[in-house]
């Protein structure tokens, strides 16, 4: 209201100091030019009025508030990357399939300590008989000795097979024992009885022997011809026991047959 005051003031001032129109037609170009001035005052006023209004409304009533967030340089510490990724996940760790615990392979034969099978080469054989002299030989006493410079182990019992025979000799599964070790000039024993009473028998002064593994009849040695006290008669009765350490343990298996 002031603005419309000063402007009255002013058009006042104006028309003490501006001489009387000398015709109607200047008087009414002036009254028409007041009349535009004051619409356009009042109009501005208004305007003013108005904004200053809306302003006062906005913050009576908690309107948005600019953003008044200072904007932080590109490189400032605490401004985000505009790369930045998103926190790695836990790494995956690779597993192999159960990755075996280490096992001890079997010992060599050439390992320090271990004692292997008894090589041919290193045994010497001999067959006693057991029976009174001038008698049929029908109990021996194999023995066995190590002429070797090592110890070596005698498996499961002597297998005796003629050539031509269906079977070896059967094994007195009784006499069965653990391994026999031998030092060197160390001895084993084995009892064989050749004959069992039956009719038909086989006559021969030598018999192929051959030595085993630690399981039966496998891993059989190359044939080694044992030399019989004379002629020796066999026939499908005949017994051998496994393999000992004591001549007496071995005959006790034949003598009462």
């Amino acid at each position: 209201m002031a603005d419309d005051l000063s402007f009255a003031l002013r058009e006042l001032a104006d028309s003490a100091g501006t001489p009387a129109p000398t015709t109607g037609a200047e008087v009414r170009r002036r009254a028409a030019s007041r009349r535009r001035r004051r619409h356009a005052a009042l109009a501005g006023g208004t305007a003013v009025l108005a904004a200053a209004l809306v302003f006062g409304l906005a913050a009576a009533f908690g309107g948005p508030e600019p953003d008044r967030r200072p904007t932080l340089p590109a490189d400032s510490p605490t401004a985000p990357s505009p790369t930045a990724s998103a926190p790695a996940g836990p790494s995956a760790v690779a597993t192999s399939p159960t990755s075996p615990t280490s096992q001890s392979s079997p010992a060599s034969p050439s390992a320090p300590g271990v004692v292997v099978g008894c090589a041919p080469g290193d045994l010497t054989f001999s067959a006693t008989s057991e029976d009174p002299q001038g008698k049929s030989v029908r109990h021996l006493l194999l023995t066995v000795t190590n002429t070797g410079n090592k110890k070596c182990n005698l498996y499961q019992y002597p297998h005796l097979k003629f050539d031509g025979a269906r079977s070896a000799i059967a094994v007195i599964k009784d006499s069965q024992d653990a391994p026999v070790t031998l030092a060197p000039g160390g001895k084993a024993y084995a009892a064989l009885l050749a004959t069992g009473g039956r009719m038909d028998t086989y006559e021969t002064n030598t018999i192929p022997l051959r030595l085993q593994g630690p399981d039966p009849d496998s891993n059989t040695s190359a044939p080694i011809t044992l030399d019989l006290p004379g002629q020796v008669p066999f026939d499908d009765g005949a017994r051998v026991t496994h393999w000992t350490t004591a001549s007496g343990l071995a005959l006790r298996f034949i003598m009462s047959s």
